[in-house]
């Protein structure tokens, strides 16, 4: 068993036990202390709700909804956010150009963006991928941006040596795999700010349907069970994103970046 198995052995085994704790502290408040299941559902009460709404299917529509959204926006972002970020990177002129616009969009919220996003795109699919697409977007290009700003010159010289000296070629032989661990990490960080997003979107009522508009949608019915359910079903869908994407980015195509101690 190699250093890696070993990680992953102890931290299955610490996720475990973090996790009971969790569950055990939350059981006791919520029976015991709170002892209101509107205030605080407990445990039990939620997962009975969590399974009444799987075995319904309600929550597998909403689920394909939500994940219709995200990735809407995420398409985009990647479309527009890595090429934007490679120009900039890599040609001086551009990222003058184009820096003080960047610069001066980054900072708004992407929830700032949703009357704007409801009065383009209407209450549709379309308004809250923009939302999404916003919010992954600046993310995506800044770090696509670093990692070709900081190619070493020493990679681009000894290319030009080689006979690698057109522009095209150099993105493609040098700056693309030497930036591909800066864009990984973009990536991996618009995912997750795109998913909050996407909630609270949802939530805003840019679309009548997906996982965070029925958190409101419960929320008025007054079943706390059912909204502490469908937020626990965002939690683990957020996560298998990020576990799929750290296995294909991580293990598969950034394999030779892996460190020997754990």
């Amino acid at each position: 068993m190699n250093g890696y198995d070993n990680f992953l052995k102890k931290y299955r085994i610490y996720t475990i036990i973090s996790l009971g704790i969790a569950v055990a502290i939350w059981q006791f408040i919520a029976v015991f202390i709170v002892n209101n299941s509107f205030i605080l559902p407990s445990f039990t009460e939620t997962i009975t709700s969590l399974y009444d709404l799987i075995v319904r299917m309600e929550i597998f529509a909403d689920l394909l909804i939500s994940l219709y959204h995200f990735a809407i926006g995420m398409f985009f972002a990647i479309i527009f956010g890595i090429p934007i970020g490679m120009a900039m990177g890599w040609f001086k002129k551009i990222d003058n150009l184009m820096d003080p616009l960047i610069e001066l969009l980054r900072p708004v919220p992407p929830l700032a963006w949703i009357p704007f996003a409801i009065v383009w795109f209407g209450l549709t699919h379309q308004s809250a991928g923009f939302i999404i697409f916003i919010g992954a977007f600046f993310p995506i290009l800044t770090n696509t941006y670093s990692g070709f700003s900081s190619v070493p010159k020493t990679l681009v010289e000894a290319a030009k040596v080689l006979g690698c000296t057109k522009n095209k070629d150099l993105l493609k032989s040098v700056g693309l795999p030497s930036s591909f661990p800066d864009i990984a990490v973009g990536l991996r960080v618009a995912m997750g700010i795109g998913w909050m997003c996407l909630v609270a979107a949802e939530l805003f009522g840019v679309s009548k349907e997906g996982l965070g508009y029925k958190i409101w949608w419960y929320y008025y019915l007054h079943r706390m069970d059912n909204v502490l359910s469908y937020m626990i079903a965002l939690g683990l869908i957020g996560l298998g994103i990020n576990w799929v994407f750290r296995y294909v980015v991580e293990k598969k195509l950034l394999r030779w970046m892996e460190g020997t101690v754990y």
